[in-house]
């Protein structure tokens, strides 16, 4: 499904050099042609092409969004003044900004182009209080009535709040997102951090709270009922939890957080390393 139109195409070449997959070539007459087998569908030639004279998997590039330039120091303020919010207001998300996060999500990048990533979101409250019941009740029953050491060893230190009826798990958000990846994900461990950090600055960006949710992933794992609810598919492996909703708090500044560690690297030797030191960075790396 790869198209040029001839009287569009300038001959410049620009679709060929940015093939990764080096699945185009130059035909006798100099118009680019494909190798299906090679191509998995990343669309760059579509997006850098500067005529518009090329289509392929059935994109047409009139179709496409044009881009614009963005503030650079309104994108660094948006990244200083993202906070994890842990109040929320007990209503819906209206429609529209619901449907503008989950239709974003379609543009987050994979590797490969792996384009196999599952979201289930909860978009409707009152989903969101029955699993947040179903998984309350579970985890207090675990701590007291028949104790799960697993549990115990997770959540023992926040007893009296659940006793009390805090909700420390899902901090009262109205909504929750989901994203899984197949096993056999390429990037499996990092695609569905990448797609959860695109969402959580668009969705502030729009003025709705995020929390990343550790408490809530590790139920997943040992729940496996909660897959089935939300229906992530077979083959499938819960990756994280993000909680958003209308926040109940505001925040009027960004932080002063202490800096990392940043260097920069000069050129120099690679020195050979004694194999205890290389197991220590054998165990850290894949840890």
């Amino acid at each position: 499904m790869f198209e040029i139109d001839k009287e569009k195409c300038i001959h410049c070449g620009q679709c060929i050099r940015d093939c990764s997959a080096k699945a185009l070539e130059f035909n006798d007459e100099k118009i680019p042609v494909i190798n299906e087998d090679k191509c998995f569908k990343c669309q760059h030639c579509l997006a850098v092409c500067p005529t518009g004279a090329l289509s392929v998997c059935g994109k047409k590039p009139e179709n496409s969004d044009k881009i614009y330039s963005q503030d650079p120091e309104m994108i660094l303020n948006l990244i200083k003044s993202r906070r994890s919010y842990r109040h929320y207001k007990a209503q819906n998300l209206d429609t529209e900004r619901m449907n503008k996060l989950k239709n974003m999500l379609n543009w987050v990048p994979t590797g490969c182009n792996f384009h196999k990533l599952h979201f289930a979101f909860i978009d409707d409250i009152e989903v969101m209080n029955q699993f947040r019941d179903h998984v309350n009740n579970k985890i207090l029953n675990a701590l007291t009535k028949k104790p799960v050491q697993a549990i115990i060893d997770k959540f023992n230190k926040n007893l009296k709040s659940f006793l009390n009826g805090d909700d420390v798990i899902f901090r009262g958000a109205p909504h929750m997102l989901v994203v899984s990846t197949p096993l056999n994900a390429p990037c499996h461990n990092v695609d569905p951090m990448i797609a959860l950090s695109y969402f959580e600055l668009y969705a502030q960006s729009m003025n709705i709270g995020t929390c990343w949710c550790g408490f809530a992933q590790f139920c997943m794992m040992v729940m496996p009922e909660l897959s089935e609810y939300l229906q992530i598919p077979k083959g499938y492996k819960a990756s994280y939890v993000m909680l958003f909703g209308e926040p109940d708090i505001k925040y009027a500044r960004t932080v002063q957080p202490e800096p990392f560690e940043i260097v920069s690297v000069k050129k120099g030797e690679f020195k050979k390393i004694g194999l205890k030191d290389k197991i220590l960075r054998y165990f850290w790396n894949l840890k």
